[in-house]
C-alpha cells in the first residue's frame, strides 16, 4: 500500500543578476537575525538564568526593523527571517534535550547559504516558481520531475562554496514500496571495498578523494600563494571549491547507487553501528574513513528502507564479527587489521571481511 511522505527534490538553477543580489541580501539578513537572536538568548541565559521562547525573538524582530540601524530588515522577505528564529528554536530544543551541543553563530565565510521559504512566501504556477520581492520565475533546471499533482510546501534557496545556486523543494508524494523479496544481506563497511555483503560479493571504493588529491593540493597551493583580500585570491577560492564539490558530488552518487541497489535487492539489510566520529581519530585512517561516507550510507539506507518497505537492522558496535567464526562460532583472542584472511580451528578459512559480513546478518536476522 503506497505511503505518503514529505520529500525535497533538490535542482539547480541560475538566477538573473537582480535575483542573485535580493538572495545574497536575504541571506545576509537571514545569517544577521540568526546571529542576533542567538547572543541574545545566550546573554538572557548566563546572566538572567532564563530561557527566551520563540514568541520574544519573534517580537524583537519586529522591534529591530523598526529600528534606525537595523531598517534594512524590512527590505526583505519576512518568512526567511522568521524562518531563521524557528531553526534556533530547533536548535535550543536539540540542546537542551542533550541531542546536540550549543547553538554556534553562522560565519560571513561559511561555505553554504541558504534561505527558507514557506508557502506564503513563494508562488508556484505551471511548474513556475517565483519567489517573494522578485519579479520573475526562478530558471530551474528541471533534472526530474516533481511528483504528479505535487505542491510545494517550503523552498530553500542556498549556495555552495563554488557558486552554484541550488533550489530545494519540499513537497507530499505517494511511494508505493517494492514488492517483497526473500533475499537478505548482511554488509561490512571497509575501506578498500566500501562494503562487502554476506554473500561474498565486494563493492569497490571508488576513492574519489584519493583520485582527486592532487588536483586539489595545486588549487591549495594555488590559493596559498594569492594576496588576501585580491580578486585572484577569490578567484583561486572558487577553482578550490569547484575541486571540492566535484569529489562531493562524485561520492554522493556512488553512494545512491549502492543504497539503492541494496534495498531493491533485498528484505532485509543488516549494518554495524559503526562510530565514525572515534574512527577517523585515527589519523592514519582518517582521509579514507571520511572519503568513504559510511555515515552517509548509513543515512540513505535508513530512509529508503524506511520508504520502500524493507528492514534496516542495525548491530551493536561491539559485535565481534571480524573475530567470530561464521562456521562454528569460535572466537579469536585477537584480529589485527592487517589480518585479511585467516584460518579457524574447525579448518575453515576465511576472508575477514566476508566473514564479518555473515556474522553481522546473522545477527541482524536474530534481532528481527
Amino acid at each position: 500500500m503506497a505511503q505518503t511522505v514529505k520529500r525535497a527534490f533538490k535542482f539547480r538553477f541560475y538566477p538573473t543578476p537582480g535575483q542573485a543580489e535580493e538572495l545574497a541580501r536575504t541571506f545576509g539578513c537571514v545569517r544577521l537575525v540568526y546571529n542576533k537572536a542567538l547572543d541574545e538568548r545566550t546573554r538572557a541565559f548566563t546572566q538572567q538564568g532564563r530561557r527566551i521562547s520563540y514568541a520574544e525573538s519573534s517580537a524583537a524582530l519586529t522591534e529591530w526593523k523598526r529600528s534606525e540601524g537595523l531598517a534594512f530588515l524590512a527590505e526583505v522577505s519576512c518568512v526567511p527571517l522568521q524562518q531563521a528564529l524557528r531553526h534556533l528554536q530547533g536548535a535550543f530544543a536539540n540542546f537542551f534535550a542533550r541531542r546536540a551541543g550549543y547553538p554556534v553563530f553562522k560565519s560571513r565565510k561559511r561555505s553554504r547559504l541558504s534561505a527558507e521559504y514557506t508557502r506564503s512566501a513563494f508562488r508556484w504556477r505551471d511548474g513556475r516558481l517565483t519567489l517573494a520581492k522578485m519579479d520573475g520565475p526562478l530558471n530551474i533546471v528541471w533534472s526530474r520531475p516533481l511528483p504528479e499533482g505535487a505542491e510545494p510546501s517550503t523552498v530553500t534557496v542556498s549556495r555552495d562554496a563554488a557558486g552554484r545556486w541550488f533550489v530545494s523543494i519540499l513537497c507530499e508524494g505517494r511511494i508505493r514500496p517494492l514488492d517483497p523479496v526473500e533475499n537478505t544481506v548482511g554488509v561490512d563497511a571497509g575501506i578498500t571495498a566500501l562494503v562487502t555483503l554476506s554473500t561474498g560479493e565486494k563493492i569497490i571504493n571508488p576513492r574519489h578523494e584519493r583520485t582527486a588529491r592532487r588536483k586539489v593540493a595545486r588549487a591549495q597551493r594555488g590559493l596559498a600563494r594569492k594576496e588576501k583580500g585580491s580578486a585572484n585570491r577569490a578567484k583561486a577560492r572558487l577553482r578550490l571549491a569547484r575541486a571540492h564539490a566535484r569529489v562531493a558530488d562524485r561520492r554522493n552518487d556512488h553512494l545512491h547507487q549502492v543504497s539503492t541497489r541494496l534495498v531493491r535487492e533485498n528484505q532485509v539489510i543488516a549494518v554495524e553501528d559503526l562510530a565514525v566520529g572515534n574512527l577517523v581519530k585515527n589519523r592514519s585512517l582518517a582521509r579514507a574513513i571520511s572519503d568513504a561516507g559510511w555515515r552517509e550510507l548509513r543515512r540513505m539506507l535508513e530512509y529508503k528502507a524506511a520508504w520502500y518497505g524493507r528492514q534496516l537492522v542495525v548491530i551493536d558496535r561491539f559485535f565481534p564479527s571480524s573475530k567470530l567464526c561464521s562456521a562454528c562460532g569460535a572466537i579469536q583472542r585477537s584480529m589485527p587489521l592487517t589480518v585479511r584472511e585467516w584460518e579457524c580451528a574447525c579448518g575453515v578459512v576465511h576472508d575477514r571481511d566476508v566473514n564479518a559480513a555473515r556474522n553481522i546478518l546473522a545477527a541482524g536476522l536474530a534481532e528481527r
